[in-house]
């Protein structure tokens, strides 16, 4: 369930607080595959499990930016902005790609506020840090995760 916020003007202060975590995915060779045909990344290393098994990795791996672009699959389950007349992904800062994801592997999100600040016109930007983890064996996160990116979001208000 996510964090929740009655109104924009609520992020103000709150650097440094934890949001919550959003639901494992698996990462399947049939979302790998689409966002190869989206991207015209056809690079065997992605698409090719014969040749993969041989590869650096043993299998598959995602493509970075279809991690990072799950990024916007997790945001809604990690932290929700209520009463706001229109919000705005501004853009991005500070983007990692740490781990691969291995084809089969689950990952989630994971999310702190950077900062937030009042904006021209009153809207609230806020930087969010989304953490892309991995699942180990043990059902906890590993060490290392898979991506880590400071999204800016703006929410002008009602």
């Amino acid at each position: 369930m996510a964090t929740i916020f009655e109104n924009p003007r609520d992020l103000l202060g709150k650097e440094g607080v934890k949001l919550d975590t959003s639901d494992w995915l698996t990462v399947e060779q049939s979302r790998i595959d689409a966002f190869a045909d989206c991207t015209g990344d056809h690079q065997w290393i992605h698409v090719d499990p014969v040749r993969a098994k041989d590869g650096p990795f043993g299998a598959t791996i995602a493509h970075g930016y279809l991690t990072l672009s799950l990024v916007n699959l997790f945001m809604p389950q990690i932290i929700e902005v209520r009463r706001f007349s229109a919000g705005v992904n501004v853009g991005m800062d500070k983007t990692r790609f740490l781990s691969p994801v291995i084809v089969g592997s689950r990952i989630r999100g994971t999310g702190e506020i950077v900062s937030v600040e009042e904006v021209k016109g009153g809207a609230i930007q806020a930087v969010i840090r989304v953490t892309v983890e991995i699942e180990g064996p043990d059902g906890q996160p590993t060490a290392k995760p898979a991506c880590v990116v400071d999204t800016i979001n703006r929410y002008f208000p009602e």
